[in-house]
């Protein structure tokens, strides 16, 4: 099937039970993320800055691009002017740094807090414990350009389904937790950003209102030589 053939089927799924579909655009070439584009795909997540930057000036402007991978402070700057959202926020200082230079583009940055679920040393990702204590912090309540949209989590890389779910529910279990104690006269914070090409599905049952997918729509990983991000 072709990505456009890919993406109509995806969004046959997704748009029904309003899941916001992400297509995950790293290492694919910017004629891909057209494609994908001219069949009615906006939403598109990159992980490295640069990539995503190249890709933000030759594509068209209405594109929602989102940061999904690791990203270091010293990297913020070059994305802050154009973000639609930040998905893998880990830690207080990156997130004064996003606040930081939100501000000096007179623009609030919606962002995800990045949980970690997965049983997995390599994954990122803040505590349930270190988000908690996060939105508790007076340096977070300072904080006046950015806005937590919701929660984000990766789970771990194996075929068992019934560890993958467990790992998606706390995640839900958290999400509704920290909705109730610190967000809930806010009806922004509403995303749960949960699964990608191989689990999304089991993500969507367990409360993903949210998917990153990339070789379901653009095939298998092509690697480009993109600088370092």
């Amino acid at each position: 099937m072709s990505i456009a053939d890919n993406i109509k089927s995806l969004k046959k799924e997704t748009t029904p039970i309003k899941v916001t579909l992400v297509a995950v655009s790293k290492t694919k070439t910017a004629a891909d993320v057209q494609q994908a584009y001219d069949a009615g795909q906006r939403v598109f997540g990159e992980n490295m800055v640069q990539e995503l930057v190249e890709k933000h000036e030759q594509l068209p402007v209405d594109i929602q691009w989102h940061l999904i991978g690791h990203l270091q402070s010293n990297k913020v700057k070059y994305i802050a002017p154009f973000i639609s959202m930040i998905q893998s926020v880990d830690s207080l200082k990156l997130l004064q740094e996003i606040n930081k230079h939100a501000e000096k583009n007179n623009r609030v940055i919606d962002c995800l807090l990045q949980i970690y679920i997965a049983d997995e040393e390599t994954k990122f990702g803040l505590g349930f414990d270190e988000a908690i204590e996060l939105l508790r912090s007076e340096e977070y309540a300072g904080l006046k350009n950015i806005r937590i949209r919701g929660l984000m989590g990766i789970a771990t890389h194996t075929e068992n389904e019934k560890q993958i779910k467990e790992e998606y529910r706390e995640l839900k279990t958290l999400f509704n937790g920290i909705k109730l104690s610190f967000f809930r006269k806010e009806q922004t914070f509403d995303v749960l950003s949960m699964g990608m090409s191989a689990d999304y599905k089991l993500a969507i049952e367990e409360g993903s209102n949210m998917i990153r997918v990339g070789s379901t729509i653009f095939g298998g990983r092509i690697i480009k030589h993109w600088k370092n991000n």
